[in-house]
């Protein structure tokens, strides 16, 4: 996870100390210092601009200035008494170019006429057209809070996107229709370059690793295994492909990466599961085959949760128990595992995706809460669906026999109960893959970077 930076503007026209007819300031000073603790004790990075504002002159300096913070993820301007709007509408449209989230926070509240303030305001913007969210809610709600802190997160995990790369080795794997991307929309809708590199460019660097980087990387890698890493040539290729993703990555300066795999790569070297697995434990978006959409909820899950992220098939659904069993193709965080399933080795092992076969992942992965995801495209246009979830384990006794239910039990295993009409998540679901996020903040996120991206949000 990330900390947002946000810059607090109060603003209103009896300010200075003006008092109302009975003597009481129409801005109050201990309304304004709560909602300001509140962000900061969850979290948010404050710029606090000291000046409150209510004429055109100092609305321009006040968002001049913040237009040029490159580092700036958002702006909540605070109510804290009535306002004319049109002084601060001209200063507002020119800041809203700069892409930053923009949200207008209302306190509740009589005394100050606060309400007013903030409804004119929010009146003006949408009359002009200028995007915000407007929260109205004490600073001590916790419902308030997520509303807001939401909108932050997600304001700056749209300006990371507006300035990365997505990597791609390979072409389009085992004929994903309902992953393709066109280069051209990724930079018109979330800013995002798309470069590519042939497969060729990793196995050769695959093939340079020295004996030394492989000792160091199983050094590295054995403490997130409850068993030592197998020992041979098979193992040597997995994780050797693993170092070259790492030195690729870091050589082009890509942020998050998709990779074919199969056909071609997991046949003439190495199945990709293992490196699949050890980047998402590093916190780095990545998908197989390919897949440019579940690479992106892989990224945006990623950046939001404070866990690492685990995609997969949806495998089986039992509508009735609303109870998904999430399966993926060897590549699962080893630190996702709980504790009927601790995160052991296995091969890949299926001929006809990976004949040179490879290390993968076997675990089962713990309980929480969260949510499943995938972006997706209706028709040429952006939709996100989620839906809130539950992980769970089956028991001891039973393990087994649910994992040999799909017969392959070595690959890695979510036990999953959707919390969404079960139709309706069937009829909205844009593929077979589904992308696990652990957190409890993940559904307002996800519903809030939908709001900041101007994409549609299925939310279940």
């Amino acid at each position: 996870m990330f900390r947002s930076k946000v810059a607090f503007v109060v603003y209103g026209v009896h300010k200075d100390g003006l008092q109302d007819p009975l003597g009481q300031p129409f801005i109050d000073a201990a309304v304004v210092a709560a909602a300001r603790q509140a962000l900061s004790q969850a979290g948010v990075e404050l710029v606090v601009e000291q000046l409150v504002i209510a004429s055109k002159a100092e609305a321009w300096e006040c968002f001049a200035k913040l237009k040029k913070m490159d580092d700036l993820d958002a702006v909540v301007l605070f109510s804290g008494t009535w306002v004319w709007a049109a002084h601060l509408a001209g200063a507002l449209r020119d800041f809203a170019t700069s892409g930053k989230g923009l949200l207008v926070w209302t306190h509740p509240g009589s005394q100050g006429w606060r309400p007013v303030g903030g409804l004119v305001l929010h009146g003006g913007l949408k009359e002009i057209g200028i995007p915000h969210r407007f929260v109205y809610g004490p600073a001590d709600d916790a419902g308030t809070l997520a509303q807001i802190l939401s909108y932050c997160r997600a304001s700056r995990e749209k300006r990371i996107l507006s300035r990365s790369t997505a990597g791609v080795f390979g072409g389009r794997g085992m004929g994903q229709t309902c992953g393709v991307a066109d280069p051209s929309q990724w930079m018109r809708v979330f800013g995002v370059d798309i470069d590519s590199r042939d497969t060729t460019l990793l196995l050769e660097t695959a093939r340079a690793v020295t004996a030394a980087e492989l000792d160091a990387l199983r050094a590295r890698v054995r403490p997130l295994f409850s068993e030592p890493i197998p020992t041979g040539e098979v193992a040597d290729r997995s994780l050797r492909l693993y170092a070259a993703i790492q030195k690729i990555l870091a050589r082009e300066a890509w942020d998050f990466y998709t990779i074919q795999s199969f056909p071609g790569l997991s046949d003439d070297y190495s199945a990709t599961c293992l490196a699949q697995s050890l980047m998402l434990e590093q916190r780095v978006g990545t998908s197989t085959l390919s897949d440019f959409n579940t690479l992106l909820t892989v990224k945006l899950l990623t950046d939001f949760s404070p866990e690492p992220v685990y995609y997969g098939d949806l495998q089986h659904i039992d509508r009735e128990k609303r109870e998904i069993k999430i399966i993926g193709d060897g590549a699962c965080p080893p630190s996702l595992a709980g504790s009927v399933g601790p995160a052991r080795f296995a091969e890949h092992g299926i001929p006809t995706e990976g004949g040179a076969g490879g290390i993968s992942v076997d675990l089962v992965c713990k309980p929480g809460e969260g949510v499943l995801a995938r972006l997706g495209r209706t028709a040429g246009e952006f939709e996100l669906v989620f839906a809130r979830c539950r992980v769970f384990e089956p028991s001891a006794g039973e393990i087994e026999a649910r994992r040999r239910e799909c017969g392959i039990p070595r690959w890695p295993h979510a036990f999953v109960t959707v919390e969404s009409d079960m139709g309706k998540f069937l009829e909205a679901w844009n593929n077979e893959y589904a992308v696990l996020g652990y957190g409890a903040s993940l559904y307002q996120d996800l519903a809030a970077f939908c709001e900041l991206a101007g994409i549609r949000a299925v939310a279940l």
